[in-house]
């Protein structure tokens, strides 16, 4: 519909308003004669507007900024301007926020790391959908290749970044690196601040667990708590959300919460650092009482039960021809061989020996056992390979006379069937309080029902006695390990076994057994545990009853 007040191009006329329609109702169209408007078609004015529409409200200057909210408003058309293309000067990448991190909290945790960033990014590309998939965020294991200055390049991402999302630990405290990076953000925002006069809150601190006391001031100067974001995570940080649910109400609501505060201050524009070198930084932290005490190191010993993919194709009877099936579709025994064709599930990848197999799709490393070693390493422990066998058994009896703690990971598609079954069985007959049990779920496993019911149906039948003992409050017999799980519960059961084992030692001198474990008479004594963990050494004359007492004056009458 053509607008009341213009038409198609022609001889200009005066216009008049219709009958009863006073100038004050008309749209106020400003645009030049012959201007581009509406569909993109030419539409000419239909005669000299007036000045000023009767009863319209006096005009003001609009290049005026000392209108009330003008100076609100022209700060976000500034940031809208500044986020079209997420360039800076120089055609530098503007991320929407650096993330910034402790390396010892990744250690412990990877995947919990992995996912929080991941979701964050994910909800803030949902939020803002004009951002490019390389402006969104600037983490240092996706962007640094083989070759680059890593140092420098964190330097200039620091620099450019709209804002800094920190995860708040003792880790990250007790972190000289992140105490460099913090310093820089928040330096970075004073400066702008003593430019322009405008505050802008760029630093976005998240609680991945409790801070200890005694943080700095600079630190206590940046709220890090919100009440709207509950009770649990003000309490245990967004870690302990993810373990409790990764994907539940009280995680995503903190992760929805962080993704609207990056996008608000990303709107506001944040004066860039042209020379910024983290090197020479000096970072108002580590603090002393954050740094964690140094983890117990030893001997983990690793053991694999998994399928092979050269006997994963056997003959199938049930077929016309006697045609090649594959083995491992449904590797619990006991299955017809009719409902494999309705049951076809992988149960993971598999190469030519059992430490290829990868239950988790995509793998973050070539297959579980080298995810596993990396992580026990990383904790600062050493490993051995082996293969589950008919000398299991001996075999951990051998770990546990040496101070030394295993962990079987064990294929569910494998564990019913032989050579591992036996031996599966022989360990749950016996007692191996120092071994820890992880049964990973594959990312090809059945959904729930009947085919999945007959899967781990099959594990409890060849560990009967420690699935009942699966939910106690250290359990070492871990079933259903999801991808995002597996490395926590890892490094949790090395620890749970690690402490069994301190404390049943037979040692006859409390003194070795603590040093083979790191604990020598230099560590100090952690307080509330002074008491000893072996009694001491009875003499043949502290055995016999003690000489009767001499009566002392003063002593009352019995």
């Amino acid at each position: 519909m053509t607008p009341p007040h213009l038409s198609p191009p022609g001889p200009p006329t005066r216009a008049t308003p219709p009958a009863g329609r006073p100038w004050a109702s008309w749209p106020a169209c400003r645009r030049p004669i012959s201007a581009r408007c509406c569909a993109g078609r030419e539409w000419r004015r239909e005669g000299p507007a007036p000045s000023r529409w009767p009863d319209s409200p006096p005009r003001r200057d609009p290049t005026s900024w000392d209108l009330p909210g003008s100076r609100l408003l022209l700060r976000q058309l500034t940031g809208i301007l500044s986020r079209v293309g997420g360039v800076g000067p120089g055609g530098a990448v503007r991320p929407y926020f650096f993330f910034s991190y402790a390396r010892r909290d990744h250690m412990a945790g990877g995947a919990f790391v992995d996912q929080f960033f991941s979701d964050l990014r994910d909800e803030l590309a949902r939020i803002e959908p004009a951002a490019g998939p390389g402006e969104l965020a600037y983490r240092d294991t996706e962007r640094l290749r083989v070759g680059d200055d890593w140092e420098q390049q964190l330097s200039r991402m620091l620099a450019v970044s709209r804002t800094m999302v920190a995860l708040y630990s003792p880790a990250y405290f007790a972190s000289s690196y992140c105490g460099k990076e913090w310093t820089a953000f928040d330096g970075r925002m004073r400066r702008h601040q003593k430019l322009t006069g405008e505050a802008v809150p760029a630093l976005i601190p998240v609680v991945w667990e409790p801070p200890p006391a005694g943080l700095p001031a600079e630190v206590l100067r940046i709220q890090y708590s919100q009440h709207d974001l509950g009770v649990a995570y003000a309490t245990g940080g967004l870690r302990d959300l993810l373990r409790a649910d990764p994907h539940g109400p009280d995680y995503r609501r903190v992760v929805r919460a962080i993704a609207e505060r990056v996008r608000e201050a990303a709107c506001l524009p944040l004066t860039e650092l042209p020379h910024l070198d983290l090197g020479r930084v000096d970072g108002c932290f580590p603090v002393p009482d954050a740094v964690p005490p140094p983890g117990r190191s030893g001997m983990v010993r690793i053991f694999v039960a998994a399928g092979r993919a050269a006997a994963r194709r056997t003959a199938d009877p049930s077929r016309a021809g006697g045609r090649t099936a594959d083995a491992a579709v449904y590797a619990v025994p006991g299955i017809p061989a009719q409902r494999q064709d309705e049951d076809r599930y992988r149960g993971g990848w598999y190469g030519d020996r059992p430490r290829d197999w990868a239950p988790y799709h995509p793998p973050r490393l070539p297959s579980l056992v080298v995810q596993a070693q990396q992580a026990i390493t990383q904790a600062g422990h050493s490993t051995t390979l082996e293969e589950v066998g008919p000398g299991l058994a001996a075999s951990l009896d051998l770990a546990r006379e040496n101070n030394e703690v295993s962990v079987l990971l064990v294929d569910p598609w494998a564990a019913g069937a032989e050579p591992y079954r036996q031996a599966l069985r022989d360990f749950d007959d016996q007692n191996h309080p120092v071994t820890g049990v992880l049964v990973p779920a594959g990312t090809d496993d059945p959904p729930e029902g009947p085919a999945r019911s007959r899967l781990w149906g099959g594990v409890r039948d060849v560990f009967p006695r420690n699935w009942l003992h699966r939910s106690g409050p250290e359990p070492l017999f871990k079933v259903r390990v999801p991808r995002e799980r597996f490395e926590t519960d890892l490094l949790r059961t090395v620890t749970v076994a690690q402490n069994r084992l301190l404390d049943e030692t037979d040692e006859v001198d409390p003194v070795l057994a603590r040093a083979a474990f790191g604990l020598g008479p230099g560590v100090a004594a952690m307080p509330a545990l002074l008491i000893p963990a072996w009694p001491p050494a009875v003499s043949p004359e502290a055995a016999l009853p003690p000489a009767p007492r001499e009566p002392r004056e003063g002593d009352s009458e019995r």
